[in-house]
């Protein structure tokens, strides 16, 4: 499998296998490996920019010597390129979103070896097409992801994980809502169906403890016991969503009407998400499916990167 190491190998492939009119599936006949440079860190703005095929734990690894973070947590460890084509999250969405919320903008080699840019390295920008939300999710289909540019967070000073358990899932949904209306700021809060709720907080000290004291005292006021834990719960929530062959998507907040339909899952309320061990039908609306295609006709209109 070709790995590029340069814009310009990239184009130049593609270019060719347009030309040739042969189809290239990335990922798996076209690798971005070779693309495994932080361009720039510009820590003050907390913003970086990184090639597509830097792994996220050397990125943060990077980030952490000037106390900052991507604040992705997807299981495993994907590159760059690949977070972004799977737009593949963990945890952490609660409170960060998914990678197209922390994308600024982005460098790609279109079908027929193109290089085109968008977006930029700030926060605030609004110059051209969305096309760094565009590929979030596109399972490179759409062009190869070569550059990223991403919003940063700094690392928090403190942090802690409350447990909650209930045998009856019911009464933990009813939490989850009482929580997700409440003033409280967790990072992550994860529904591990059946039996348990995690939340987890993150800032200086004296907020942490605040917020856990808070969680405590409403936890309590509904006959429930919570303990504190720390980062097995969370290694197993990824453990568990990587192993998930299906998912589930329901209204944000709404979590009481996917609850019936479900055995085991694991659930991330806010998102309105449901990791699955079983495989579930593809629920992508007829409309959806036709504007895919038509934005892929654009893109790639001789099917280039269809595999």
């Amino acid at each position: 499998m070709p790995s590029v190491s340069s814009l310009e190998q990239a184009s130049g492939l593609l270019a060719a296998a347009h030309a040739d009119g042969r189809r290239l599936l990335i990922g798996d006949d076209l690798s971005t490996d070779g693309l495994d440079r932080l361009l720039e860190h510009e820590a003050g703005d907390l913003t970086c920019t990184v090639e597509a095929g830097v792994r996220l734990s050397d990125l943060n690894r990077t980030l952490a010597e000037h106390g900052q973070r991507l604040s992705l947590d997807p299981p495993e460890d994907p590159t760059v390129g690949a977070l972004l084509a799977r737009n593949l999250s963990g945890p952490l969405r609660h409170r960060f979103g998914a990678p197209r919320d922390l994308v600024l903008g982005v460098t790609l080699v279109l079908a027929d070896g193109t290089v085109a840019s968008a977006g930029g390295k700030v926060v605030k920008n609004v110059a051209g097409y969305d096309l760094a939300r565009l590929v979030c999710g596109s399972h490179g289909r759409l062009a190869l992801i070569a550059r990223a540019s991403f919003r940063l967070h700094p690392l928090p000073k403190a942090s802690a994980t409350v447990v909650v358990e209930a045998e009856r899932s019911e009464e933990l949904a009813a939490l989850a809502a009482a929580l997700l209306r409440s003033q409280l700021e967790p990072s992550a809060l994860d529904l591990l169906h059946p039996g348990r709720l995690a939340l987890l907080f993150e800032g200086s000290p004296r907020a942490v403890d605040a917020q856990v004291e808070t969680t405590e005292r409403l936890v309590a006021a509904r006959g429930l016991g919570t303990q504190r834990d720390g980062a097995p719960i969370w290694e197993e929530s990824r453990r568990r969503q990587g192993l998930a062959r299906g998912r589930l998507c329901f209204a944000p907040g709404d979590l009481f009407a996917a609850l019936p339909s479900l055995d085991e899952a694991v659930i991330r309320p806010a998102a309105g998400v449901a990791y699955l061990p079983v495989t579930a039908p593809d629920d992508t609306a007829p409309a959806a499916r036709r504007l895919e295609e038509a934005i892929r006709a654009q893109l790639d209109p001789r099917g280039v990167l269809s595999g």
